[in-house]
């Protein structure tokens, strides 16, 4: 059986990846920051355990590798994350900021460095760090969130070195654009449903090799540019 442990599950595109993997048969180690107000995770069907896991509490992520220690992970899915408004030059908040990094960049690549452990014990061995089309350099013609477009942009990074690191264990770590969703993020008019959205990003860490490790990908497959 597939076990897939998700940070940031009880909304959004989090929640999905747990209702689609627990489908289909997945064991599904779920988190997130509130278990007692997570009333549409704790009521999804299948082999679903909710934990409890605030990915900047480097504390708190390492209690849980404690909890779950012995256990084999196929598929890490780091999708917790924090969208903040503006950030344009002139409203640049530096507390909020520093706290995005940590939300963003810091906390998806803590997770993913403390159950390496639990990933070496599976067969899977993928680690898909939730990022943004926002993130690409390249591609930032428009300005504007200034907070996120860096943290986000951090994490492809680090995520391009702990590929690089972990590539000898025969790990696969993938930063994926999840698209424009309607979340509580992403908004009501958004241009996708969290359905259609986590139906690619399955399919591109289904079918991601190791010739894929360390790259950027969007959720219909398409590689993005950093």
């Amino acid at each position: 059986m597939t076990t897939v442990l998700i940070t940031g599950a009880n909304r959004g595109i989090g929640l999905e990846f747990a209702r689609q993997y627990a489908a289909d048969g997945a064991r599904v180690l779920a988190t997130c920051r509130d278990p007692d107000h997570a009333e549409a995770l704790k009521a999804l069907a299948g082999d679903v355990t909710v934990h409890r896991l605030d990915v900047t509490d480097f504390a708190g992520v390492d209690a849980l590798v404690e909890t779950l220690a012995g256990e084999a992970v196929d598929i890490l899915v780091a999708n917790a994350g924090m969208l903040s408004s503006g950030q344009r030059a002139g409203a640049v908040d530096f507390e909020i900021w520093e706290e995005e990094l940590k939300v963003n960049t810091m906390g998806p690549i803590k997770v993913a460095l403390a159950f390496l452990p639990h990933l070496k014990r599976g067969t899977g061995r993928r680690i898909a760090l939730l990022s943004s089309t926002l993130a690409s350099i390249a591609d930032n013609t428009s300005g504007a969130y200034i907070h996120y477009r860096s943290s986000k942009a951090g994490l492809n990074a680090a995520g391009r070195s702990l590929a690089a690191d972990t590539a000898g264990d025969g790990m696969i770590v993938l930063m994926l654009h999840p698209g424009w969703v309607q979340t509580d993020m992403g908004g009501p008019h958004a241009a996708i449903t969290p359905a259609v959205s986590v139906q690619g990003l399955r399919r591109v860490i289904a079918e991601a090799g190791p010739e894929n490790s360390g790259r950027f990908f969007a959720y219909d497959g398409r590689e993005l540019p950093w």
